[in-house]
């Protein structure tokens, strides 16, 4: 009997490389690309990955499987992974295959399935000479198989020779490459097909979207493969409207990326509409009002009347035209004048149409005003109406009889009397259009254009030099000093003085503190000064002194101003204070945010300098305004007005009532002292006309446009339209458009306009007597508080949320968004040392070998003829400027939503900017935002740190921190001195330069030796707690 033992199970160790991609690899096919593919060797088993057509970064996400024929000594073994450009998808000259750089691993490498990593490791050379770079992502992992007693057993590998001429063979009778097929790109993907591929186009349907952008840049991003198909069906005809894309080349080559961005669906850039209002691009002769477009007015005077039909208690006059009728006031009489002569004194302007001129009359009648009665009424020709351009003089007023409607109306106890008016037709650069009722317009004062003045605002400086014979409490306890303050008030600001250094001997107190406040014109306040008692808990009052504003000495300049001891008012005998005040003139009072500063000026007129031209505005009209309020049937409706702001200067057009699309037409001019300042225009809709007289409903805003005036080319007219957006809690919100003819008529290059480029940008008190951050904020808020209550106080009065807004009043709010903006604002600046290092890297890379060897000449030229390496650094920025010249901007830019970063906002970042101060919001929502915030400040606090340890490693090279690294770092110091003093320093300098510049074949793709001597230099970032 024969007992049959069974076998122990075995086993399989297989090994499996997966080549995930490759990284920067090196261009073979004379086409400044290569076609790679991968070759894993190992344990005589040889395979290959597919090959990437034209691809420089590849991606393969293929796995090689290998057999380990002895598993015990697999820590001996090599595993050698090489890279090739494939012959047959290059240029057709090449005979072999192009090496890009191998991988050597052994056995001790590999780990276990389940413990494997990605990971990228440099290509090596396979010679001296050899130009490798670029790495190669492998994850290499071994695991164990049973094997079933049915499987076969596998055929040992071939012999490496005869595996290689199989190879070989294969590869010659491989069939040619196909063309690579065609690339659709489509909003965020790219497709890749072998095939022909044809296409339909779809009609577009709903509104036309904007023109979408394609970008073309140098960095491919993933591809889909699509496997060959069938040919489709013949493409269909193109649709009748097509948007063709604006396409922008970066330096784009075969076989790079083509990235689409679509824009927005609301166009946020300004037009230019100067086709539809030939305005001339430079104009010989500058007329009056040439900006605007012309408008038609009937304009009626009405002045008074004489000789009435009693009984006439305050009567009003109608006046009516075919398509317009009006009212007038109710009028007044003088003293002593008897009752039958009224007076008005009342300008109508209403619109003309000349195709009614021969069909229309012009009626004129007088009502009494409690009965409604006819008093009478005069009756005009609209074709026997003169017509009146200025600069022609103003039409007298002429007596006319006034006449009855029947023949019961000529009894002259019914209608009796005359009446003084005038008619003329004119436009709207009539002298009488500003103060005329507008037909467009209702019957109110807040509807009506003005022009306003901002109020003359001084710096007044208070010096609290000391104060003497205080009566301080006695019963302090001992060795207490008392706290001894000076409040000042002026209006609504007030100021406190820090506390005082009291002398022993003279118990006396001094201070020798400024404090500075905003003051207007009319000088009529007073400044009121207040000494403090703040031992104890509750303040005590030690007096207080008045001084009048208009009693205050005014200087324009630094000199001295002699302090004055004022009495303590408040009791019989309060001491005296020495203080020293002044109205400082030299300084310009800041109302605006200083990067849209609209002035420079000093308050002292005698500072001013002669301006240097004039800036002309036209407000045309606007565009497709948005409802901003609802009437009865759901009806939307707008009235809107504009407000615009250059200097001292504010003026506000008529409201055009009921209208999306406004047509104001109205022309202003502002004298221009400095270029580089800034136009201010805003849209509102105004509410007031519609409230109460004690009730103030703010107006609405609908959108702000900023034109810098440097930015304006000399006598040249801009018509442009541009977009009014409103930044709410929800995200950015397209209001409409506002159309603007803007012209800066002065000379071109005279020595006084160029002069101002050369001059300081504010005042000279500012330099010599320098005012802080903080402080100048806090003044700047007080003055367009006082700004706005001035403005506030006219007629018709400019709202306080109109001026906050006009004057960026919350400019220094903060906002996640507008910090996101200036550092990519800062990012951009240096844009240009990024482009500069990356070309002077693909230079060192000899990435174009033409450029290199270009360089090494110029190189050559600039060390033996040291002369010309200034004239050379400045006539490159003479080209670089003279290149950009086609590159100008065309009109002047209004704002930008992209550079604002109010594209696309996070909710919760609006909401944030919004919120009031001190946070109205919930605790959860601000201990949210609260960490956020930490984290935003983590990553600052992390480069902070990373800069000042740079900083200390260079001042670690002579501190002995590090003794043998000072030691080397002065040796060498020592050799390169001595080195330097022996040879000439060009033959030094060009040894250096050739060196940076060598060729990759000699470089080390590790760090050089002194940059990891000095990242080994120590920090004082480890003494930190």
């Amino acid at each position: 009997m024969t007992t049959q033992f069974q076998q122990p199970p075995q086993t399989v160790r297989r090994l499996v490389v997966e080549v995930i991609d490759a990284r920067n690899l090196l261009p073979k096919d004379g086409q400044g690309s290569s076609s790679p593919y991968a070759v894993a060797d190992f344990d005589g088993q040889r395979k290959r990955t597919t090959t990437r057509f034209k691809e420089l970064n590849p991606v393969w996400n293929e796995s090689l499987e290998f057999i380990v024929s002895d598993p015990d000594n697999m820590d001996f073994e090599v595993l050698e992974v090489e890279v090739y450009n494939d012959k047959m998808f290059g240029n057709g000259s090449g005979r072999k295959n192009h090496f890009l750089g191998r991988v050597k691993l052994y056995g001790t490498q590999f780990f276990r399935r389940g413990e494997e990593a990605l990971v990228y490791y440099t290509l090596e050379k396979r010679s001296v000479f050899s130009w490798i770079r670029g790495d190669i992502g492998l994850r290499i992992y071994y695991y164990d198989e049973m094997l079933v007693e049915d499987d076969k057993p596998t055929p040992p590998p071939p012999p490496p020779q005869q595996q290689q001429q199989e190879e070989e063979q294969q590869e010659h009778n491989k069939p040619p490459p196909q063309q690579p097929g065609v690339v659709f790109v489509e909003e965020g993907r790219v497709f890749e097909a072998s095939g022909p591929v044809k296409q339909c186009v779809p009609l577009p349907t709903g509104r036309p979207h904007s023109p979408r952008l394609v970008v073309v840049e140098e960095s491919p991003p993933p591809v889909v493969h699509v496997p060959q198909d069938p040919p489709l069906q013949e493409m269909c005809e193109p649709p009748e409207m097509q948007f063709h894309p604006e396409v922008r080349k970066m330096e784009a080559n075969r076989g790079e990326r083509v990235r689409i961005l679509k824009r927005p669906n609301c166009d946020y850039s300004p037009k230019d509409i100067s086709d539809k209002k030939k305005t001339g691009a430079e104009s010989d002769r500058v007329h009056p009002f040439d900006l605007v477009e012309p408008m038609q007015y009937l304009f009626v005077r009405i002045v008074k009347a004489r000789g009435l039909a009693p009984p006439s208690e305050g009567p009003f006059v109608k006046v009516r035209t075919s398509s317009h009728s009006v009212r007038s006031k109710r009028a007044c009489y003088r003293p002593n004048e008897p009752t039958d002569s009224p007076e008005w004194n009342q300008v109508f302007a209403l619109g003309y149409n000349k195709t009614d001129v021969n069909s229309a009359t012009l009626e004129i009648s007088v009502w009494d005003s409690p009965t409604e009665n006819f008093l009478g009424g005069v009756c005009f020709d609209l074709s026997d109406v003169p017509v009146r351009d200025p600069p022609d003089s103003p039409l007298a007023p002429q007596w006319y009889r006034l006449e009855g409607v029947s023949a019961a109306d000529q009894n002259p106890g019914r209608v009796s009397g005359d009446i003084q008016l005038s008619a003329w037709i004119g436009t709207q650069s009539d002298d009488a259009f500003p103060e005329a009722w507008s037909s467009d317009a209702p019957y109110v004062a807040h509807t009506r254009s003005k022009v306003y003045q901002s109020p003359k605002l001084w710096y007044l400086r208070v010096t609290v030099v000391e104060a003497q014979d205080l009566n301080i409490a006695p019963n302090l306890p001992p060795l207490t000093v008392p706290e001894v303050r000076v409040k000042v008030q002026l209006g609504f600001q007030s100021q406190r003085t820090r506390r005082g250094i009291m002398n022993h001997r003279t118990l006396s107190f001094r201070w020798n503190e400024d404090l500075l406040f905003v003051a207007g014109e009319p000088l009529e306040d007073s400044v009121i000064v207040l000494l403090e008692d703040r031992t104890s808990k509750e303040a005590a009052l030690l007096g207080h002194v008045v001084v009048p504003l208009g009693s205050i000495e005014q200087r324009i300049d630094e000199r001295h101003v002699a302090a004055k001891w004022h009495a303590l008012e408040g009791g019989p005998y309060c001491g005296r204070v020495q203080m020293r005040l002044c109205l400082e003139g030299g300084y310009h009072v800041l109302d605006e945010a200083a990067h849209v500063c609209s002035d420079f000026r000093p308050t002292a007129k005698q500072l001013w300098k002669p301006p240097v031209g004039i800036l002309e505005l036209g407000i045309l009209g606007g565009r497709g305004l948005l409802p901003m309020k609802w009437k009865c049937a759901g009806k939307g409706s707008t009235d809107a007005y504009c407000v615009a702001k250059y200097g001292r200067k504010w003026v506000r057009t008529r409201t055009v009532t009921d209208s999306f699309d406004p047509r104001w037409n109205e022309q202003y001019t502002w004298q221009v002292y400095d270029p580089c300042t800034v136009l201010t225009v805003g849209v509102f809709d105004n509410w007031r006309m519609f409230a109460d007289v004690s009730e103030d409903r703010p107006d609405c805003r609908v959108g702000k446009v900023r034109i810098r005036v440097s930015t304006l080319e000399s006598n040249k007219v801009y018509t442009n339209s541009y977009p009014l957006m409103v930044l709410t809690r929800t995200g950015l919100k397209k209001m409409g458009e506002i159309e603007l003819a803007v012209r800066f008529a002065c000379p071109s290059l005279l020595p006084d306009t160029c002069a101002v480029y050369g001059q300081p940008l504010l005042p000279r008190m500012h330099y010599l007597r320098p005012l802080g951050v903080a402080q100048q904020e806090a003044l700047r808020g007080a003055a367009t508080k006082m700004v706005a209550q001035w403005l506030t106080r006219s007629e018709p009065p400019l709202g306080h949320e109109v001026v906050r807004y006009m004057l960026d009043a919350d400019s220094y709010v903060w906002s996640m968004r507008k910090s996101k903006a200036n550092w990519f604002r800062i990012v951009a600046v240096l844009a240009w040392a990024v482009g500069l290092a990356k070309w002077l890297d693909d230079i060192r890379r000899w990435r174009n070998p033409v450029t290199t060897v270009l360089l090494h000449i110029l190189y050559l030229v600039l060390v033996w003829y040291p002369d010309l390496i200034v004239p050379t650094g400045f006539l490159y920025v003479v080209l670089i400027g003279i290149w950009y010249y086609r590159f100008r901007p065309k009109i002047p830019a209004g704002m930008d939503t992209r550079l604002s970063q109010a594209e696309a906002v996070d909710p919760d970042e609006l909401d944030e900017e919004f919120d009031t101060m001190p946070s109205s919001k919930p605790p959860d929502i601000i201990r949210m935002r609260y960490d956020r915030l930490r984290m935003l400040a983590a990553r600052v606090q992390t480069v902070l740190g990373d800069f000042a340890t740079q900083g200390e490693r260079v001042q670690a090279l002579v501190c002995w921190r590090d003794p043998r690294a000072t030691k080397l770092f002065i040796a060498v110091c020592l050799a390169i001195t001595v080195t330097l003093y022996a040879m000439p320093p060009k033959m030094v300098a060009v040894a250096l330069g050739f060196y940076y510049l060598r060729h990759p074949m000699f470089r080390n793709p590790m760090p050089s030796s002194t940059l990891n001597f000095f990242r080994r230099l120590p920090s004082l970032s480890d003494r930190l707690m």
